[in-house]
């Protein structure tokens, strides 16, 4: 259905947008290494991403010529608000298209690259990809938060403490 795809996608915004509040400035635009991305490489791609596979989802081709995919893991430097912004007009298109959604629009057919998919393979493809970006900011978040990370999740040893509470 379509709203479990729409809370998916926003489980993984926030958990983005938390593990890049637990940053500094500097540190969003650092790479730990060669052939590595900074934080800010990252959520460039995933907006460009996001923006090219949710402009006109239902109509056009997922992967838009004005889309320069090379430029998004280009060396460059951002400040938090350019990338806060870029972060929300990506996620915006993704809000949109999805709020103007059914869930008998699941069975219809959009092409990436020229392949066609149905929306629901779409949108699994999509999210898959996402959610694995979302995993490379949250490693590199908790590396780079001088360790002062806070989980985002159960902390480490505290699962049976949380277990606890959920069956009460």
């Amino acid at each position: 259905m379509i709203k479990d795809f729409l809370a998916e996608y926003t489980q993984y915004r926030t958990m983005g947008e938390k593990a890049m509040a637990q940053v500094s400035d500097e540190g969003l635009n650092q790479v730990l290494g060669p052939e590595n991305n900074s934080i800010a490489i990252i959520v460039r791609h995933i907006s460009g991403n996001l923006l090219s596979r949710f402009t006109d989802f239902l109509t056009t081709d997922g992967e838009k010529e004005w889309r320069d995919r090379d430029s998004e893991f280009s060396d460059t430097t951002y400040a938090r608000k350019q990338l806060d912004d870029m972060w929300a007009r990506g996620w915006a298109a993704v809000e949109s298209q999805l709020s103007a959604l059914t869930d008998e629009d699941l069975q219809k057919t959009v092409s990436i690259r020229g392949n066609p998919l149905t929306v629901h393979e779409a949108l699994c493809r999509s999210l898959a990809h996402t959610a694995s970006h979302i995993g490379q900011i949250v490693l590199l978040a908790k590396v780079l938060s001088g360790g002062n990370w806070k989980s985002l999740s159960i902390p480490k040893g505290s699962s049976q403490q949380a277990n606890r509470h959920l069956t009460k």
